[in-house]
């Protein structure tokens, strides 16, 4: 896995923060993932942006909506599982030139912004949103790996958030070991934070029906139905078995605007009083368009 020699230093050194106990480094193994690149709007995209320093990667004429939902099995605060959603973006003072991010990630800030982060456990909202100021909130939550698909649910105050579902690919058989970097919002501030991985891929590319996407009635999700997203993924990921390290060192920066904010952002008020509780809340339930048709994949 290829990561700064700093982590490799501390590992086995201890940390308490927020009152959250680590062994370092800050990781998780043996998990599970799916990933896959819708096609939208990069105009319409932008409105998932609260930095005018972040601009949507275009690749081609299309930004790119990436869900990616993990199975945490093994981590310093326990097991959960993340549903992602996010946007492919670049950080600078004006948006990058079309493909080119992606062989130079670093001088173009190449990443993803994460819009919308549910997990499974309040210590994880506590730390993900507390530390490294990620938008995650708890929420029913599941991840199912069947014979023919892997799928997982999003569901929030009974209402269906977003059900996503990915073809397995024929085999699994790519090395992967690579970093991705995650930009978000938190206390009017744009924090960016780096994640490296490891494991064997399978994937596909251009695979007409290769993962499913439905957005509920979540009202924080509602804006997804507005960037003219894609039904078919340009591609899509699944590893069964993935090790990640989040690395401890992160930056921020203030998010400024042409005119004084009339509203203050979420800020610590949200996590100050969070525990540590590790319990899941029970499993999602409702139901998805459609999903009775292909309920034979999984």
């Amino acid at each position: 896995m290829v990561q700064p020699r700093r982590i490799n230093r501390l590992a086995g050194r201890y940390a308490l923060v927020d009152d959250i106990p680590f062994r370092m480094p800050v990781q998780g193994i043996k998990s599970s993932t799916i990933l896959a690149a819708f096609p939208c709007d990069p105009v319409k995209a932008r409105v998932l942006l609260a930095s005018s320093e972040v601009h949507p990667f275009v690749l081609w004429n299309k930004a790119l909506l990436l869900v990616t939902v993990v199975d945490y099995r093994d981590t310093n605060i326990g097991k959960y599982i993340e549903f992602s959603i996010a946007l492919a973006c670049t950080h600078g003072a004006r948006p990058a030139p079309r493909l080119l991010p992606v062989l130079a990630r670093g001088l173009y800030g190449f990443g993803q912004w994460v819009y919308d982060l549910p997990v499974s456990t309040e210590i994880s909202v506590k730390g993900g949103k507390g530390i490294w100021g990620m938008p995650k909130h708890q929420a029913n939550l599941n991840y199912i790996e069947g014979k023919e698909s892997v799928s997982s649910q999003y569901d929030l105050d009974g209402q269906l958030g977003v059900f996503f579902e990915v073809k397995r690919p024929r085999s699994i058989w790519l090395p992967a070991s690579t970093s991705a970097v995650n930009y978000c919002e938190f206390r009017g501030m744009l924090m960016k934070s780096t994640i490296y991985f490891s494991g064997r891929a399978g994937f596909s590319l251009f695979r007409k029906g290769a993962a499913r996407l439905v957005i509920g009635d979540v009202p924080r999700v509602q804006v997804l139905k507005t960037i003219d997203l894609e039904p078919d993924p340009i591609a899509t990921l699944y590893m069964p078995e993935v090790n990640g390290v989040l690395d401890d060192h992160f930056e921020s920066w203030f998010c400024t605007y042409e005119q004084p904010p009339t509203s203050p952002p979420e800020g610590l008020e949200s996590v100050v009083n969070l525990g540590e509780s590790r319990q899941w809340l029970p499993p999602p339930s409702a139901p998805v368009p459609g999903r009775a048709r292909q309920s034979a994949l999984t």
